[in-house]
């Protein structure tokens, strides 16, 4: 195992730097950041790290607690399932966690992602207050305990306070499942600060807010703490069901997008969460302005939410970024997969992300993931270069379904194939923390969250 120390070089045979694949690289970390990257070189004076490396991918949305959920909402109803009824769903789900829960899971999930080649989590934090819905001693209790998460299993971190004020479009009042997550403007400013102190320990993380939805806020409230902050990240959810959007033309006579994009400066501070049902003017508003789409594939599919038209974005020179969201089944090459495999069976075509003969469809969309995922992090990640945090996944160039290949076909291989399995090791700032394809706390970490869901189950 290896960790990090004030001055470290780290040797790899082949890695994908932002001009391309180069041979026998030497990364120079310095204080967890790169300082020093050279190909063609010898590997004397640097560790060798055997494999394929490749930039860490950001995970831009996460909602960590519900990986304990997994699997548990996968019975039909009395009526036609939906979004809305797995909301339901959710809401009792929360009834029962406590705050070594919520780290406790959130641990749990921040292993896997590592493991499955997310090397840092913007977590959309909107599980604020205890069970009854008043604040914690702390008013960032439940924040605490994610950033005490991170600290263990070594994940960076944007950390995304929600901003929850309502239940829906013009300021319907909140319901008694959503009691966990309500602030007022006021309140929210200072859960904000607080929270700037909370994640202190976790190396490198940054904060952002996330005005949850149109629905969750009013123009007024949404309008008032944008002004309280006027830097850093701003993710929200938008678009992400029909309802939504019928429910948003009924309040204001406009689309979610298009009320947004009219209303308030959307620029590249802004991560749009899904955006699915869109329009092409939508589409080609949201590309003018900056703002990066934040997809998350596997979770809109098991939400039944629709497909996202990732080829209109694209064609109109937009940005994307994927996360694990409820965490279902956290890898970042299988939402890269399902994000392509979505294109095709929208378009009937293959290959659909990438955009000319030749071109490898593993590493458009790697790439295209990275970019976004960088930019909604607010963070300097997403590439093997100078001043980036030295986040790297490492693929095991002698697995059965790589060892043949080489270059592009590496991450065809690993994205259409062998999916994680494809990775040995992982490392964030310069710090190990899988190796063999498994996490170096997950034995202690799993048996803890063994607890904890076999004591949910029994509720």
């Amino acid at each position: 195992m290896h960790t990090a120390s004030a001055a470290t070089k780290l040797f790899f045979a082949h890695a994908l730097l932002p001009g391309g694949w180069a041979r026998d690289v030497i990364l120079t970390i310095e204080n967890g950041a790169i300082t020093a990257v050279a190909d063609n070189s010898s590997s004397a004076g640097a560790e060798i790290i055997k494999g394929v490396a490749l930039p860490g991918m950001p995970n831009l949305h996460s909602h960590a607690f519900q990986r304990a959920m997994a699997g548990l909402t996968e019975l039909r109803g009395e009526t036609q399932d939906s979004f809305w009824t797995w909301r339901q769903l959710m809401y009792r789900f929360i009834d029962t966690l406590t705050p070594d829960d919520v780290e406790t899971i959130a641990a749990y999930a921040y292993a896997e992602m590592l493991e499955g080649g997310f090397t840092s989590v913007a977590e959309f934090h909107y599980l604020h207050h205890d069970a009854s819905g008043a604040p914690y001693g702390d008013l960032a209790e439940l924040a605490s305990r994610i950033a005490s998460a991170c600290v263990e299993t070594g994940i960076g971190l944007t950390l995304l306070p929600v901003f929850y004020n309502f239940s829906g479009f013009g300021g319907a009042a909140p319901v008694h499942g959503q009691r966990r997550f309500i602030n007022d403007p006021a309140r929210f400013l200072s859960l904000l600060e607080r929270s700037r102190e909370v994640i202190k320990p976790v190396t490198d993380a940054a904060i952002g807010i996330a005005p949850h939805s149109l629905r969750a806020v009013t123009p007024e409230t949404l309008a008032e703490v944008l002004k309280a902050v006027p830097s850093c990240p701003i993710h929200m959810h938008i678009a992400e069901q029909v309802k939504e959007v019928e429910d948003c033309i009924a309040w204001c006579g406009q689309r979610p997008v298009s009320w947004l994009l009219d209303h308030v400066d959307v620029n590249q501070r802004w991560v749009l969460i899904h955006a699915t049902h869109l329009t092409p003017e939508e589409t080609a508003g949201i590309a003018r302005s900056g703002a990066v789409v934040g997809l998350c594939p596997l979770t809109e599919a098991n939400l039944g939410d629709g497909i996202f038209e990732g080829l209109r974005l694209i064609e109109a020179g937009g940005v994307f970024g994927v996360g694990s969201d409820s965490n279902i089944e956290i890898s970042a090459f299988g939402e890269l997969k399902q994000f392509e495999y979505s294109q095709r069976l929208l378009h009937r075509v293959r290959n659909a992300v990438s955009r000319h003969a030749g071109e490898s469809t593993g590493r458009a969309l790697y790439e295209h993931a990275l970019t976004g995922g960088a930019k909604a992090s607010g963070r300097a990640i997403g590439a093997l270069a100078v001043g980036k945090r030295a986040d790297i996944v490492v693929l095991d160039d002698a697995h059965p379904d790589l060892c043949g290949v080489s270059g592009d076909r590496w991450l065809d291989a690993a994205a259409f194939v062998a999916g994680k399995s494809a990775i040995s090791s992982v490392y964030v700032g310069g710090k190990q923390v899988v190796e063999g394809g498994r996490h170096l706390k997950r034995s202690g970490i799993t048996e803890r969250y063994r607890r904890v869901v076999q004591r949910l189950a029994s509720l």
